[in-house]
């Protein structure tokens, strides 16, 4: 088991999930994504459990900043990996899955 959580660290959820891997002594690899984004090739494999809708936080400041609401679905994901502080969080990865907020029904079956 190879668990990276892509989380904020002001993030509840966040929080939570780190919790939750380390009352169970289950290693893991915490990236900050506000700080340090997300790479293309994970982001493409994210894609293919999460959605991209799901994985943009409409609450941001940035998502209004931006006029996510106006731009096309062919440019968002494009805006959403220059702009990292867009993400929802946490998105927990193990090997090529990928979940996102706090599930930890989904990561018992992982152990």
């Amino acid at each position: 088991m190879n668990i990276q959580i892509y989380g904020a660290k002001k993030c509840f959820d966040t929080k939570k999930a780190e919790r939750y891997f380390k009352e169970r002594n289950i290693k893991f690899q915490m990236i900050d994504v506000y700080e340090f984004g997300m790479s293309n090739s994970v982001f493409e494999s994210a894609k293919r459990s999460i959605s991209v809708e799901d994985m943009i936080n409409k609450k941001a400041k940035a998502y209004k900043d931006l006029y996510m609401d106006y731009i096309d679905e062919s440019k968002r994901e494009a805006t959403l990996l220059e702009n990292p502080k867009m993400f929802a969080t946490p998105i927990v990865r193990n090997g090529r899955t990928f979940t996102l907020g706090y599930c930890p029904d989904v990561w018992k079956e992982w152990e």
